[in-house]
């Protein structure tokens, strides 16, 4: 028998991966898509980063090329200014810039960056101050692509403007009491018989040989490779200096001589806690022991000079220094007087330091505590002398008037030495405490001037020869620094004596009849010292054994050789010099003898020499700095303005980016 027979049917499996196969590409699509986004972004971004990083190179280059073309044109303007330390040159050359009409123009180009051309685009003198000028710099910098020397379209540009004020500053040699150019030394003395109250600097090596006196400030050298031979700029050991506690016992004993002369000991009750606003009006003022730095400047009594600045303390023991400051000492450019110029000129635009003549009048209406100043030029007295041939006491000119006996049927009356601030020759200006000399304003002498006795009023005597302290020298009316009350006490002290002595040649103290191998020893080389100029001039040594131009040796007076003076000028200079209350201010030397006839010697001021030469035939020496002549800031004047002689200095005041553009 035969089985039934079924049809079957056979399944095939589902093809599953072929979708799997469509995903895997979409995926890998996707991803391929990412990536290149991702890369093109990257490649944007590097692009643009490039592009950006570019942009920034080439700003920076213009910035520094513009930059280059300001300092050309600054330092073609500041080279001429450092030296003739007046603005004659500068307004000969720029008044009338403008930015159709540059002035001073300089360009030049920094290899393989770009080019710059720069100008004066305007020039002023600021209201009222006759020692500023206003400049107005602008400046282009390019990169020349195609070395045309020209600015084109299309090539990285950027202009910049500046302006700068060049000034005729307060010159910070009047900083100390004792400032010498050349080499600063003390020889020979003690502690107790040398002892100075005020900072000290020289512009070269500063010694203490044979001893050490008692310096109650600073101490600073400072590297000069413009002396022959150049110095190093060192302190070769630290003095005595006293400490707070002892400074502040001799100053407040009733006894110590000239103690209302000496600075305040600090103390911060009065002067303000360190680092404290107060403090800041007060801290160059004052004595404190303990240098430090406060607020990023050093306080107190320091040695300063090319290896950093340290305080120290030696109170005649061993000697211990802490380094406050590493970095070196810099030179302080100390003004020229041999400019002198002609003594008929009277003050000009430019600044000028001499003979302001008739033009001359004391600029404060009022004194800082608020009484009206007799001097203002805004009061009557614009006649130099009455009828009668008398001075006129109200006169508002620079004059210089001395007591003579024998005027006035023999009952004596003051002269006037001066015509217009000017003296035609050489004087011999003598006064007493009941007849004072009587100076006000800047006086300028044809040749030497010879003091002694007592002096009146606030004034500069400028000689275009030498000026001789044959006698002491002292004030009418002498500031006193003592009390509880600065602000009291710099009131006081604005109205009271205050003399500058600047002699175009040298200061000479002491009888020149007499002088022999002391102190001439010390007026020639090699103790003095030749320099260089800027201009890389060899200044030769002072030598005060030649005869120079007025037929005579140089430390020689010509009164002393002229026979309507030369017997009261001996007999002036028998006493001796004991006292000088004054700023003296020389370009050669200040030496002399001093102390010859016992008593010592005190300086009430500052004494401010290429080269220092004195001789002290008596002890004790004392030195106390007189801070009027101090200028408070920057903008500020001094308490009391002498028209002394100033520094050339640059402020930058503002700094503005015009753009950068790429065409």
């Amino acid at each position: 028998m035969r089985a039934k027979q079924e049809s079957v049917k056979v399944m095939k499996p589902k093809r599953r991966h072929s979708k799997q196969r469509g995903v895997a590409l979409l995926v890998t699509f996707g991803l391929m898509m990412v990536i290149t986004i991702a890369a093109t972004s990257y490649i944007d971004r590097a692009t643009m980063s490039i592009r950006l990083a570019s942009h920034n190179t080439k700003e920076v280059q213009t910035t520094n090329l513009c930059d280059a073309g300001i300092q050309a044109v600054m330092l073609q303007l500041w080279r001429p200014f450092k030296q003739s330390q007046i603005f004659t040159d500068m307004d000969s050359q720029l008044v009338g810039a403008a930015e159709a009409t540059p002035k001073g123009s300089q360009s030049g180009q920094l290899p393989s960056v770009g080019r710059y051309a720069a100008g004066v685009v305007s020039y002023w003198t600021p209201a009222g101050d006759t020692y500023s000028r206003m400049v107005k710099i602008r400046s282009i910098g390019w990169i020349d692509q195609n070395n045309n020397s020209i600015a084109d379209a299309g090539e990285p540009r950027k202009t910049v403007e500046v302006i700068a004020e060049f000034r005729l500053a307060r010159s910070r040699v009047f900083d100390y009491t004792y400032f010498i150019n050349n080499y600063g030394w003390m020889s020979g003395f003690s502690p107790s018989n040398l002892i100075v109250n005020g900072d000290m600097r020289s512009n070269a090596d500063f010694d203490f040989l044979n001893g050490s006196g008692t310096i109650n400030g600073s101490v600073v050298a400072s590297l000069n490779e413009k002396l022959t031979p150049a110095a190093a700029g060192l302190v070769n050991h630290t003095p005595l200096k006293m400490t707070d506690s002892s400074y502040a016992s001799l100053y407040n004993n009733a006894s110590t001589p000239h103690r209302t002369r000496m600075r305040q000991p600090y103390d911060p009750a009065r002067h303000g806690a360190i680092g404290s606003a107060e403090f800041e009006k007060w801290r160059d003022l004052v004595f404190f022991s303990e240098a430090q730095l406060a607020n990023n400047r050093i306080f107190g009594a320091a040695i300063e000079d090319s290896k950093g600045s340290r305080g120290w303390v030696n109170t005649g023991g061993a000697s211990t220094e802490t380094m406050l400051d590493s970095r070196p000492t810099e030179e302080i450019i100390m003004p020229d007087l041999r400019d002198f110029g002609n003594v008929t000129d009277v003050a000009d635009s430019g600044g000028k330091r001499f003979a302001k003549s008739k033009a001359y009048t004391d600029d404060k209406a009022t004194y800082s505590d608020g009484t009206a100043n007799p001097n203002y030029s805004g009061n009557a007295g614009s006649q130099a002398e009455f009828i009668s041939g008398q001075p006129n006491v109200n006169y508002k000119g620079a004059y210089v008037d001395v007591w003579d006996a024998s005027l006035n049927n023999g009952n004596g009356a003051y002269k006037r030495v001066s015509s217009n601030g000017v003296v035609n020759g050489s004087a011999l200006l003598i006064g007493t405490d009941a007849k004072p000399i009587r100076i006000h304003g800047p006086v300028a002498f044809n040749g030497d001037v010879a003091v002694s006795g007592t002096i009146q009023g606030q004034g500069t005597m400028y000689s275009k020869r030498n000026i001789h302290v044959i006698g002491s020298f002292k004030y009418k009316n002498p500031p006193n620094f003592t009390g509880s009350n600065m602000n009291s006490i710099e009131a006081a002290a604005e109205k009271a004596d205050f003399v500058g002595l600047a002699a175009s040649q040298s200061i000479i103290m002491g009888d020149t009849t007499t002088f022999g191998t002391n102190p001439l020893q010390y007026m020639t080389p090699p103790f003095t010292k030749g320099r260089y100029d800027d201009n890389g001039n060899l200044i030769p040594a002072y030598n005060a054994n030649e005869v120079d131009s007025w037929g005579i040796k140089k430390y020689q007076s010509l009164l002393e050789f002229d026979n309507a003076t030369k017997a009261a000028y001996k007999a002036a200079a028998a006493g001796g010099v004991n006292q000088i209350d004054a700023v003296l201010y020389t370009n050669f030397v200040g030496g002399g003898n001093v102390g010859t006839a016992g008593g010592g010697m005190t300086l009430n001021g500052t004494i401010i020499s290429r080269d220092e030469a004195i001789v002290t035939w008596s002890l004790p020496i004392r030195m106390n700095y007189d801070n009027r002549i101090r200028e408070r800031e920057v903008t500020k004047q001094p308490l009391i303005d002498l028209d002394l002689p100033r520094s050339p200095t640059i402020l930058r005041s503002t700094w503005q980016d015009k753009g950068f553009r790429v065409d």
